[in-house]
């Protein structure tokens, strides 16, 4: 299987990059899922460099799989990501309301600041890889 590791962290890049622009925008629903997206394939990104097959959506499973254990706060951030895979993006995702009403800046702040340390925390991993 070719080592598809660097396409991976492109992707979520590009999607920390859309995290960012959709806060910008006011869009806090759509900021906060790709924040979780651009998290999520970092860390699929770094499993892949390190020759591993990942599969899943939960990013506090994927850093807590990791052969070295990240730092316990970078968990947690994972933890806080997780909570935008699904609720953000469906409208029965909360008692009522559609999703893009349960969010609001706060969160699309805290969102694009943990997925950013994350892919951060990766960026490293991988130049020490």
């Amino acid at each position: 299987m070719p080592n598809r590791s660097g396409d991976w962290l492109a992707q979520a890049e590009h999607d920390l990059d859309q995290a960012e622009a959709s806060h910008r925008d006011g869009r806090h629903d759509w900021a906060c899922f790709a924040a979780h997206q651009a998290a999520e394939k970092a860390v699929k990104a770094l499993h892949m460099a390190q020759g591993r097959e990942v599969w899943g959506h939960v990013a506090t499973r994927l850093l807590s799989e990791l052969p070295e254990a990240p730092p316990a706060e970078l968990i947690e951030r994972a933890r806080v990501l997780d909570n935008y895979y699904v609720p953000a993006r469906y409208p029965n995702g909360h008692v009522e309301g559609p999703a893009y009403e349960h969010y609001g800046s706060l969160h699309s702040s805290q969102a694009v600041d943990h997925a950013r340390d994350i892919l951060n925390f990766v960026r490293q991993a991988l130049a020490e890889t």
